[in-house]
């Protein structure tokens, strides 16, 4: 049992900050239609949802070997993702639960997004809650591997049994897991995890998140 009292709460961002599988689906999309590529089926579009960019490029351009992957990536990075930013939706209750705990926790984002992320953190004005964001680009090595978490609990200065992570997919859980950090499994009642939830204010009656005692 965890007798330390909860000091840092740390978020992944897709899935759980926003839904953002609509505007993925449209990015990579668009990159196949670019090159006159089919669009991605399901299991493409899961894939892409949980993966870095560079994990995902590699992936749904898997099936055609004579496609230059060089030409894929200088068109990535001039189109960018700020057009697809218009598609992602804030979940409605993330900023009360902001507002709940940035006085009580320090708050950090660990996601597998690469330079989309300070994009997106402007543009909703999220910026300012948060003492540390880890990004696929930024981290030694990006998730699953738990370089990013680590690097948080240090500049946080923290331990491991003062922090949890929320996340909604099976490489959340094995981010955590790298690190021994327990996860609170958003909107996703399939993963294995400490806790689960539907939304962000079901998190503050959560055990870690009651004064103690209660």
């Amino acid at each position: 049992m965890n007798s330390k009292p909860l000091k840092l709460v740390i978020f992944d961002c897709d899935g759980v900050m926003f839904d953002s599988k609509f505007a993925n689906q449209t990015y990579y999309n668009h990159l196949l239609a670019h090159f006159n590529y089919p669009e991605m089926d399901a299991e493409e579009l899961e894939y892409v949802h949980i993966h870095n960019v560079m994990e995902s490029t590699l992936h749904i351009f898997r099936h055609y070997p004579g496609q230059d992957l060089t030409a894929v990536d200088t068109f990535r990075q001039k189109t960018g993702y700020a057009p697809f930013l218009q598609y992602m939706n804030m979940e409605p209750d993330l900023i009360q639960f902001l507002e709940s705990c940035k006085t009580k926790y320090q708050l950090a984002v660990s996601t597998n997004r690469t330079n989309t992320m300070q994009p997106i953190l402007d543009l909703f004005k999220l910026g300012h809650y948060f003492s540390k964001v880890m990004t696929a680009e930024n981290a030694k090595r990006p998730k699953p591997a738990p370089d990013a978490l680590l690097e948080i609990l240090e500049y946080c200065h923290c331990s491991v049994e003062e922090a949890i992570y929320i996340g909604d997919s099976i490489i959340d859980r094995q981010h955590s897991d790298g690190c021994g950090m327990r996860l609170i499994a958003f909107r996703n009642k399939t993963l294995a995890a400490e806790y689960h939830v539907d939304n962000f204010l079901e998190i503050l009656k959560l055990p870690p998140f009651l004064p103690e005692g209660l």
